[in-house]
């Protein structure tokens, strides 16, 4: 990672959004760092996003096999490809006796029609490494960088995503869960040659590891990167940014006095 965009991130950030969580830094890695915390076997089934929450609030952390036992949460880390007996029950309206349905999917056909849409990840990566991005070292190489913000910071990150783009689709919103969002998605972007940006955390078996009013808009580094270049002669210099800014200063205020 180079420190200098990191720290000029890290300032353009605080003068135009400011009070505002700093983002996440995700990248795969064979060997992990030794600095970061290991994330340890949950006590049975707990969502990545809440496990997140550490890094959210200045722990880095480390995810491998063990780390994560949600079976969505292993597709969509690439920790396994296998998806679970009766998955498409699952996702669906359920079966009598085996399993209860989510039912978020009306039928098990349209389940196995969705899968089919889904690109498996390499499973050759042997961590996940979440680091929020003040925390971020020079031997860092972060591929995914998501934001958990609110609607007026949401509203900027989305303008920006689109400020370089001649179509109206720099941001998509693909169904999944929580997860994929913060990184699947992201990541099968990062590898494109013209990465989208990926608006998420619409799940709601993972809306409780999250603040009622929070999103996630995750950023394709190679995007990433691009964004910090031209923030400073986007519409954050302009007087509408600033009203907004004031919105996002209050909002903060707020959410601090809870």
């Amino acid at each position: 990672m180079d420190i200098a965009v990191r720290d000029r991130f890290t300032g353009l950030w605080e003068k135009y959004f400011p009070g505002a969580e700093l983002p996440l830094g995700i990248e795969f890695r064979a060997t992990p760092p030794e600095s970061r915390k290991k994330v340890p076997p949950p006590d049975g089934w707990r969502c990545l996003i809440c496990q997140m929450g550490q890094a959210r609030n200045g722990t880095p952390l480390v995810f491998d096999d063990a780390s994560v036992t949600c079976r969505g949460g292993r597709m969509y880390t690439g920790f396994s490809n296998q998806r679970p007996p009766e998955f498409r029950h699952f996702l669906s309206s359920g079966k009598p006796g085996v399993v209860e349905g989510e039912r978020y999917k009306q039928t098990p056909e349209i389940v196995d029609a969705w899968g089919k849409s889904l690109t498996p990840l390499p499973t050759s990566r042997k961590s996940l490494v979440v680091t929020r991005w003040d925390q971020l070292g020079a031997d860092d190489n972060p591929e995914v960088v998501v934001f958990f913000a609110r609607p007026e910071v949401m509203s900027g990150l989305f303008t920006l995503a689109n400020y370089d783009r001649g179509d109206p689709c720099g941001v998509i919103c693909p169904m999944g869960a929580g997860c994929s969002s913060a990184v699947y998605y992201p990541w099968l972007e990062q590898q494109n040659e013209d990465p989208r940006v990926v608006l998420g955390m619409f799940d709601p078996s993972a809306r409780k590891c999250v603040q009622q009013d929070i999103l996630t808009m995750a950023f394709p580094m190679k995007k990433f990167t691009k964004v910090i270049g031209f923030m400073e002669e986007s519409f954050l210099i302009t007087p509408t940014w600033e009203t907004v800014k004031k919105k996002i200063e209050r909002s903060t205020e707020q959410y601090n006095h809870k």
